[in-house]
Formats: structure tokens, C-alpha cells, sequence
């Protein structure tokens, strides 16, 4: 007698859904860390542009040049902000897929804990099964021999 788990299929979905889940979430990470190391260097741009004019403005320069800076500042600045949106909602849609992945987590191990359950039950009908085929041996054995 072969075990077969009725629910067979159905587990077999809902593992192709949990491995296209990790591949989702692993995207949402790429995304996510593409855009914060964007956001890191254009930070550290600023910081590096902000000590040079800084040191600009102890040596001695131009006004024209200071408003050049600040202008090329103001620049950078919005560039930022609009990476710390994208950050943000890059992270927001990264935790979201691994919400999702959880979820199809608990699914999958639903699933295989139910199969676990039946497979237990079907080995108990089998341990059960034998013993009455073991029974009826025996008593064969002994009427025989009577």
C-alpha cells in the first residue's frame, strides 16, 4: 500500500508560490539597497562639497563662487530628498514582500503539517493492518496445529 497525500497538489502550488515570493522579496532588496547606496553617496557628496567650501571660505574666495556652491548645493539637496522618498518607499515595498513571504511560509508549513499528520495516521493503519494479518497467521498456525 502506497501512501498519496490528497492534498498533493495543491501543496506543490503553494511551494511554487512561496519560491516565486522569495524571488519577489529578493528583488525588493536589490531595489531597496540600489536606491540607499544612491542616497549614501549623494550624502556623502554633499558633506565632501560642504568641507571644500567651507575651506573655500577660510582661504578666501568670490562671492560668486560661494553662490555657485550653494546653488549646486540646493541642487543636490532636492536630488536627495527625492532619494530619501525613494528609500523610504523602497522599504515600505521590501517589507511588504517579506510580509507576504511569511505568509506563504505559514501556508507552505500548514500544508506539510497536515501531510506529516496524514502520513502518521497512514502509517498507524498500516502498523494496525499487520497486526490483524499477523493475528489471523497466528491463529492459522494454531488451529493447525490442534
Amino acid at each position: 500500500m502506497k501512501f498519496t497525500f490528497k492534498l498533493e497538489k495543491l501543496l506543490d502550488l503553494r511551494e511554487k508560490e512561496k519560491e516565486e515570493q522569495v524571488f519577489m522579496y529578493e528583488k525588493a532588496i536589490r531595489k531597496f539597497e540600489e536606491v540607499a547606496e544612491k542616497l549614501y553617496h549623494l550624502l556623502k557628496k554633499k558633506e565632501d562639497i560642504e568641507q571644500q567650501q567651507l575651506k573655500k571660505i577660510e582661504s578666501g574666495v568670490s562671492i560668486r563662487e560661494i553662490r555657485l556652491g550653494q546653488h549646486y548645493l540646493l541642487n543636490l539637496q532636492k536630488e536627495i530628498d527625492s532619494y530619501q522618498q525613494l528609500v523610504f518607499h523602497a522599504r515600505k515595498h521590501m517589507q511588504e514582500e517579506e510580509q507576504r513571504l511569511i505568509e506563504k511560509n505559514i501556508e507552505v508549513k500548514k500544508m506539510e503539517k497536515m501531510k506529516s499528520k496524514e502520513y502518521e495516521k497512514f502509517l498507524h493503519f498500516l502498523d494496525v493492518e499487520d497486526r490483524k494479518v499477523m493475528d489471523e497467521i497466528s491463529m492459522q498456525i494454531v488451529a493447525r496445529e490442534k
